[in-house]
């Protein structure tokens, strides 16, 4: 699947995206969602899959999906919808070849234990939606970041990204990326401790 976007198509709002999709149903407002959000979304299938290929596949079947998808739904905010898409997914996929998954959160830890336990034992999926509370809060607390924040923990986390190709993706110089994760993983930590609490 190649999607090519124009420029004017990155002025609007993931919201807009949808609407105007569900309107023309032309392809190119997907493909804008796509380039936008490849990387959350692998980032989750990889959480739950633990498999790089499935997880690409997942990927792939999820944007898919959406183009049939998303002229059905009323989608007000479309990343935590997006989120909750790829969530479900992966554990319908999961239930469905009745695997046995180990789930951690340790990629999100971010030097901080108050917040989530370390899952270093497999667990069963009905063991999986004890876990999911933790997700959730945790995709809550990465929303509420600033727009760089956000960027920069999703490329180093998800995408196992260093400050330089961070840096070389975003346009940020290294020493920004550096602040940015910094303020970011110490803002994520105060906002799920606070939840927690």
């Amino acid at each position: 699947m190649l999607f090519i976007r124009s420029k004017s198509i990155k002025k609007f709002t993931d919201e807009e995206l949808v609407e105007r999709y569900a309107n023309t149903r032309t392809s190119e407002y997907v493909a804008e969602l796509f380039n936008r959000y490849t990387v959350m979304v692998y980032g989750v299938c990889i959480k739950y899959l633990k498999d790089e290929d499935e997880s690409k596949d997942a990927t792939m079947q999820i944007f898919e999906k959406l183009i049939s998808d998303l002229p059905k739904h009323t989608v007000r905010t479309f990343r935590p919808w997006l989120h909750m898409v790829t969530r479900n997914h992966c554990l319908m996929k999961l239930r469905k070849e009745a695997q046995v998954v180990n789930i951690s959160t340790d990629d999100f830890v971010l030097e901080s234990d108050d917040f989530v336990e370390n899952g270093t034992g497999a667990h069963h999926i009905s063991e999986a939606h004890e876990k999911e509370e933790k997700y959730v809060k945790l995709e809550q607390a990465v929303e509420e970041l600033t727009e760089e924040q956000r960027k920069c923990i999703e490329l180093f986390y998800y995408q196992k990204k260093c400050y330089d190709e961070i840096a070389e993706l975003t346009g940020y110089s290294y020493k920004q990326v550096k602040s940015y994760i910094q303020n970011g993983k110490r803002n994520l930590r105060i906002s799920l401790t606070n939840t927690n609490g």
